[in-house]
């Protein structure tokens, strides 16, 4: 080999389950490992997402600024899909296309890695970078279950990334304790009888506070195996965790007894404001109503409540009816993000006089900008599904939230706000006009100032974790070397 050419940066495979949050989060990792790190990065997406991200994005425009970025489609062979879809949808899609990549990863991996076949396989993708082989595959953990074997068996390095709370995480991982216990599975009603064997938690979980997959009668239920292997796979790898060493000590501290490496580097939005020093096209996936912003900026201080389910939540007729009851009797301002609704036709639905009534401080979107909103000084409180990206975007603006939360981790993560950080209401398990009202008052009125003031120091060591010297700062750059470390061609 010549000595004089000089050898390219490694090249690093990112493969997220295609869902909305969990393309964003290893966007943003991508982002960060291209500026900061100097690494090629090859994303490796199903084609519907592939299209969605090209068409209908601002991420090329975004992307087109590193030359070591490349998108690569996995063709799936799918059925056309709605790219607002709702959860059920989402999911019914992401377990066709696990079964379709279980078998094609193996394929992509043996193209990929061969340098004699990466000019080929560029015929794909819309973007070029350079020759290189794969270093290291960084994997959503809801792939694990088949990405973990497969990159053994090609031998190539392999780390996951978990896009939710890691606090819930470690719930699952002790699942063979909690069985043990008698824990889970349960029946009856119930949902308050307390959950003791999870360490460094303890004293703090109830049944509801369970991740959704585990409140369940039986644990070989599709969806709990589904969340219960990936996590087994997945904590034998490194993981990359989008969280703070401030924010969850306890549970990460007993994650790595049992994790051979961990990665804490978040908030991981908040690493991109504060590594680039001009502004640039944001990784939104879905158009925004840039106009609330302007609505935003007529209201006073702190006087808004902003509502925001999440971009595959549903909400029912009957919900919605709650939910504006109760943000009307309330008397405050508020915006509203509201991409789903499963009757299209609910504002037909609703009194005139109380539309009326409540449009007068309300606005109303399909989708917000919402990390600008949470930022904006109207803002004084965020009614949420507690989705582990919003919460992370609520704690670093510094905005007390109320949580109504639907799946997953959520149940974990509003247990979290409420009770360890002290940052906001937990709402679960009901959705009641007059509940909504109280917690509303609640937040905004009568314990404002407390819930203010610990949601500032929050959002303060926030912000240091990924200032220079910060320890998520200090563990993107120990990861960047790490993965430099792998490419020993």
């Amino acid at each position: 080999m010549d000595s004089t050419v000089e050898k390219l940066p490694p090249n690093i495979l990112l493969f997220p389950f295609p869902a909305h949050s969990h393309i964003h989060f290893l966007l943003n990792l991508a982002e960060l490992l291209c500026c900061r790190g100097g690494l090629h990065v090859t994303f490796l997406v199903a084609d519907q997402t592939h299209r969605h991200l090209l068409n209908d994005t601002a991420v090329r425009s975004r992307f087109n600024r590193y030359s070591g970025f490349r998108f690569q489609n996995l063709r799936d062979g799918l059925p056309v899909r709605d790219s607002q879809g709702s959860l059920d949808k989402t999911m019914e899609f992401g377990s066709s296309f696990l079964k379709v990549a279980k078998q094609r990863f193996k394929e992509v991996l043996i193209s990929l890695s061969s340098s004699s076949d990466w000019q080929k396989a560029e015929e794909d993708s819309d973007h070029v970078a350079g020759k290189s082989s794969i270093a290291c595959i960084i994997v959503d953990s809801m792939m694990a279950s088949f990405a973990v074997d497969a990159a053994g068996e090609a031998g190539i390095p392999i780390m996951c990334n978990y896009n939710a709370c890691p606090s819930d995480f470690w719930t699952v991982l002790c699942v063979p304790k909690l069985i043990e216990a008698g824990e889970i599975p349960f029946q009856g009603d119930d949902l308050d009888v307390p959950i003791a064997n999870v360490p460094g938690l303890e004293g703090l979980l109830r049944r509801r506070d369970l991740s959704s997959f585990l409140r369940v009668e039986d644990l070989s239920d599709k969806n709990a195996q589904f969340m219960i292997n990936g996590v087994s796979q997945a904590r034998r790898t490194r993981m990359i965790l989008n969280t703070f060493e401030e924010l969850e000590g306890p549970a990460l501290a007993q994650m790595r007894s049992l994790c051979p490496g961990i990665y804490t580097v978040g908030p991981l939005h908040e690493h991109l404001k504060t590594r680039f020093t001009s502004m640039i096209p944001p990784n939104n996936l879905k158009k925004e109503n840039t106009g609330c912003i302007a609505w935003l900026d007529a209201q006073p201080l702190r006087s808004v409540i902003y509502v925001s389910f999440g971009s595959i939540i549903v909400m029912s007729n009957d919900q919605i009816m709650e939910l504006w009851h109760g943000l009307k009797n309330s008397g405050k301002r508020f915006l509203w993000a509201l991409p789903n609704v499963a009757d299209k036709e609910w504002r037909n639905k609703i009194p005139p006089e109380l539309f009326e009534d409540s449009s007068r401080k309300g606005y109303i979107v399909a989708w917000a900008p919402q990390d600008d909103v949470l930022d904006h000084k109207a803002v004084g409180g965020f009614l949420t599904h507690c989705g582990w990206n919003s919460t992370l975007e609520s704690i670093v603006a510094g905005v007390p939230m109320i949580c109504l939360p639907y799946y997953g981790d959520q149940q974990c993560i509003s247990r979290l706000i409420a009770e360890v950080w002290k940052i906001g209401l937990d709402m679960k398990d009901t959705c009641d006009r007059v509940i909504i009202q109280k917690m509303i008052k609640e937040l905004m009125d009568t314990r404002r100032e407390e819930f203010t003031q610990s949601a500032d120091q929050i959002a303060k060591l926030a912000k240091n974790a990924v200032s220079e010297g910060g320890s998520s700062y200090i563990n993107l750059d120990r990861l960047i070397e790490d993965i430099r470390s792998l490419d020993t061609d």
